[in-house]
């Protein structure tokens, strides 16, 4: 099976509530007293794309479609006392149409209907006084678990359909909408609530072929005061299916990965900075990933521009493990193009990233993404240098539907025939896409 590095083994993650500025399930009011609260949750979201160019060796374009809708119930029962309960159950029905990705990792024929979320939990709420309200939160069952800013691991978002490995990566298509994000089994324990030093206990295994139905533990430890959040992450690999699992992808089982993460504005009013530096232990060897922000929001000016700068740098071989896209367009997937379609794919990479946001109203966004890539080390791999731009509008028109169009231009340095994977020359494709999101 091939090393899965494409917006696969990224842990394909378009988590709508950042790319949307919505949470991925709104919530019904059902019936709610001072104890009980029921609610339903729906979210149907439609996507229209076009590439004129492939990556998956086949000559011209394509266009295809994607959509899906989630459905289910959340509950939250207080104890007396004692904490709450507390559970979700989601169904998720996914589609692609059309010429399938221009990738090929779907062919336009995918029709799935799955459960994705499906956990219970309870919440300790003024049990132990020294820990703060909620302070012991245990969960289990299918849920999403994202560690910092999805950096290295945001969910299980990967949706590949039968494009494929003939098939069996199937999931149900919706790839680039990542229509499906929860770890099939989990147990999480998160001590401390959200101030001051907190940390968490995990435990968790994907049942996503395309991840080799990877098997994880993890630790976190941070502090949270006013300027931000400082914390250190231990991710511990328990094991991977071999017969879904690439060479690449069997490193995973005994790997340990560190790492050192960073965010807040310092103190500075209007200014956001980031950073973490992560290191990956596996029999192959040692890697290392690591990454520096800042950005600065002129709040005093027309449409308050924000304008931000970001480094990042991906070893040779580097396991982008289940990182995903946390924080909006370009983190983790740096690139409409490149992360989803061409490369790089976070790793053997340098990445320099500017982006600018506007907002002429309150419900309207206007951004711009620039990225400059550099692949490290060329040798047997495909040499993915390139630059990308991107121009997008989130408009919230209401609280029940957002409208996303998105224009890409990426010019790759190389094409198939001279070591890069753009068929049909070098030039610059044109990408589009409209995202439809209907909330409720």
């Amino acid at each position: 099976m091939e090393r899965f590095t494409r917006r696969n083994t990224l842990a394909l993650v378009i988590g709508l509530s950042s790319l949307l500025g919505v949470s991925q399930s709104q919530a019904i009011e059902l019936y709610s007293d001072e104890d009980t609260q029921l609610t339903g949750n729906f979210l149907a979201v439609y996507g229209h794309f076009n590439s004129r160019k492939n990556y998956d060796g086949t000559p011209g374009g394509s266009t295809w479609r994607e959509g899906f809708i989630k459905y289910g119930l959340s509950a939250s029962q207080g104890l007396a006392g004692f904490g709450s309960l507390y559970g979700t159950a989601n169904l998720v029905s996914s589609a692609t149409w059309g010429d399938g990705d221009a990738a090929g990792y779907t062919n336009g024929s995918e029709r799935t209907t799955k459960f994705d979320e499906a956990f219970a939990g309870w919440k300790s709420g003024d049990l132990f006084p020294v820990l703060g309200k909620d302070g012991v939160d245990l969960s289990w069952g299918r849920q999403v678990i994202t560690l910092g800013d999805g950096f290295i691991i945001n969910d299980d978002g990967i949706n590949l359909g039968k494009g494929i490995a003939d098939g069996d990566m199937n999931r149900g298509g919706a790839y680039y909408l990542a229509a499906r994000h929860a770890f099939d089994k989990t147990a999480v324990l998160r001590l401390g609530g959200k101030d001051g030093l907190h940390g968490s206990l995990l435990w968790f295994k994907s049942d996503n072929r395309a991840q080799a139905n990877t098997e994880l533990a993890a630790a976190t430890l941070e502090y949270s005061a006013a300027p931000g959040t400082l914390g250190l992450t231990w991710i511990h690999g328990l094991g991977v299916d071999k017969q879904y699992a690439s060479d690449f992808q069997r490193q995973r089982d005994g790997m340990n990965i560190y790492s050192l993460r960073g965010a807040g504005n310092a103190g500075i009013d209007n200014a956001h900075f980031s950073f973490e530096y992560a290191r990956q232990t596996k029999d192959a060897g040692h890697e290392q990933a690591w990454y520096t922000e800042a950005g600065y929001t002129f709040a005093d000016l027309p449409w308050s521009p924000d304008l931000s700068y970001r480094y990042s740098r991906y070893s040779e071989g580097w396991d982008s493990m289940f990182n995903g896209q946390n924080r909006g367009f370009g983190t983790w997937f740096q690139g409409e193009v490149t992360a989803n379609y061409a490369g790089p794919f976070n790793s053997n990479t340098a990445i320099h990233h500017l982006g600018l946001k506007l907002k002429p109203l309150d419900n309207l966004t206007i951004g711009a993404l620039f990225f400059d890539y550099r692949t490290l080390h060329t040798g047997q791999a495909l040499n993915l240098d390139g630059r990308e731009a991107d121009l997008y509008v989130e408009w919230a028109v209401n609280d029940h539907l957002i409208i996303t169009p998105l224009v890409g231009l990426y010019k790759p340095r190389k094409d198939q025939d001279n070591g890069g994977n753009q068929v049909g020359g070098n030039g610059t494709n044109v990408y589009s896409q409209l995202i439809v999101a209907v909330p409720f």
